[in-house]
């Protein structure tokens, strides 16, 4: 058993199957206010769904139009399967340390703890604090930013179809949207977001079923464009457009943030991940399937990066406008919900540096510094929202270089340093397979983002009205 860390929780077991949890006397104030670790396995799976069933499965049609038919459903399918079970791995590596003393509650923990005794003789610390600590603030941050202007754009949306004429930016609405995260973002724990992510997951099911219905309606009438499932452009274009599509849909199965989901469930954590993951999975298959097959069946190669696009036909709407209006504000609410789940690590690190443990949750003490760390952190996202419109361009880096490692590939490779299976054993095998391709593929679709940004720079204006 390793020694306490001032961020872990000492978990001791009854015989009789009851458990107590105590917080060691160092515990910092991240873990014990924003990390508070209370919740059901129930609980777990709204978590989970609120971060990976988020408004970027509404582009999986625009990826298809780089991979086709066959091989688009494959990736669908493959991500779904590997994702499933790189969380599940990272979630036995998690209950192992626990059950044995030692439960980790960030990802950096896990890093520092099981990347520390490897043969490499690479130490755990370095890793934890300059690459997974940074990699998933990065991920984590920029999926807040992202959240703010698509929840900036859907407004817009909004406005445009009920004022047509309407002079207002994108930025006025990003800045709204911004005002009502900073409301959202003083809610205390990630524990307590388990009401909101519930209404979340009814949110992602609901514009799924829009977006589908809407789909399937235009491409069944005489509206909708005619079927054209044809690849488009050079081999060259073709190529970076198949690994473009590679990153978006593993950025739409991406989380980054498993460890701190599991933290919120309540001691003993033994089998709460899984179920979790079974009901968030459910919700994957419903939504991700049937929105991106449907809507590459109506639309085809001409599939926008947001599907909702589509159903305005030079601003004539080929469903009821109110249809449309509905399905925005439903994928807006969400968008709310999905953005304060993605600034949890950041909550927890502002609160870790700057309130004391000793000190009650809610003395002003601890309460004056969350609330203005809190409120300039979201400022700062909603700024960069509202300045750089072309952020999709630059979360795209991010995702291939952050979603890639730490979803796909530091979770089998913390299994096999933990557990050691036998080299001559498959899964390790596998483990080593899926680390090696996805590490290829993370460089190449980081190249693939980096050679888009180069192509849009031209069109890049600061506070533009896109």
């Amino acid at each position: 058993m390793g020694t306490l860390r001032p961020n872990s929780v000492s978990v001791h077991e009854e015989k009789d199957g009851k458990v107590a949890a105590e917080h060691h006397q160092e515990l910092d104030a991240g873990a014990l206010f924003v990390l508070k670790s209370r919740g059901s396995w129930l609980h777990c799976g709204y978590h989970l769904s609120t971060s990976i069933v988020a408004p970027a499965l509404l582009s999986l049609p625009y990826a298809f139009t780089f991979l086709g038919w066959t091989a688009g459903i494959l990736c669908l399918v493959i991500g779904a399967l590997v994702t499933f079970y790189s969380y599940n791995l990272i979630s036995l590596v998690l209950e192992h340390h626990a059950q044995l003393g030692h439960r980790h509650l960030r990802f950096r923990d896990m890093a520092h703890d099981i990347l520390a005794p490897n043969p490499l003789n690479l130490a755990g610390p370095r890793w934890g604090r300059y690459f997974v600590g940074p990699i998933q603030f990065m991920v984590c941050y920029g999926a807040v930013v992202a959240c703010t202007l698509l929840g900036g754009q859907c407004m817009k949306a909004i406005y445009l179809l009920s004022q047509p004429n309407g002079t207002m930016k994108l930025y006025e609405f990003v800045i709204i949207f911004g005002c009502f995260m900073l409301i959202l973002a003083q809610i205390p724990s990630f524990h307590s977001l388990r009401h909101i992510n519930l209404v979340s997951l009814v949110l992602s099911l609901t514009y799924s079923a829009c977006a589908t219905a809407a789909s399937i309606h235009i491409g069944s009438s005489s509206k909708g464009p005619e079927k054209d499932y044809s690849l488009t452009g050079n081999s060259e274009d073709r190529f970076f457009g198949m690994l473009n599509a590679i990153a978006i849909i593993a950025t739409t199965y991406g989380n980054g943030i498993i460890p701190e989901i599991q933290a919120t469930v309540a001691p003993p954590v033994k089998g709460k991940m899984f179920k979790g993951l079974c009901v968030c999975y459910g919700v994957v298959t419903v939504t991700f399937f049937s929105v991106a097959i449907s809507g590459y069946w109506a639309f085809g190669n001409k599939a926008e990066g947001q599907i909702l696009t589509n159903f305005l036909d030079n601003g004539n709407p080929l469903v009821p406008k109110w249809f449309i209006l509905m399905t925005n504000i439903f994928t807006m609410l969400q968008l709310s919900a999905v953005g304060v789940v993605y600034l949890q690590p950041t909550n927890e690190v502002l609160e870790r540096t700057l309130s004391d443990a000793k000190s009650t949750e809610f003395s002003a003490r601890n309460a004056v510094p969350r609330l203005i760390s809190r409120s300039l952190s979201v400022v700062i996202a909603t700024t960069i929202a509202a300045m750089l419109p072309f952020f999709g361009d630059i979360n795209a880096v991010i995702g291939a270089f952050g979603f890639m490692p730490l979803d796909f590939i530091l979770p089998v490779v913390f299994f096999n340093l933990t557990f050691k299976p036998s080299k001559r054993s498959p899964i390790f095998w596998l483990n080593i397979s899926i680390a090696i391709v996805f590490s290829i593929l993370g460089v190449l679709a980081a190249i693939a983002a980096v050679r888009q940004i180069s192509l849009d720079a031209k069109t890049y204006r600061l506070f533009a009205n896109v």
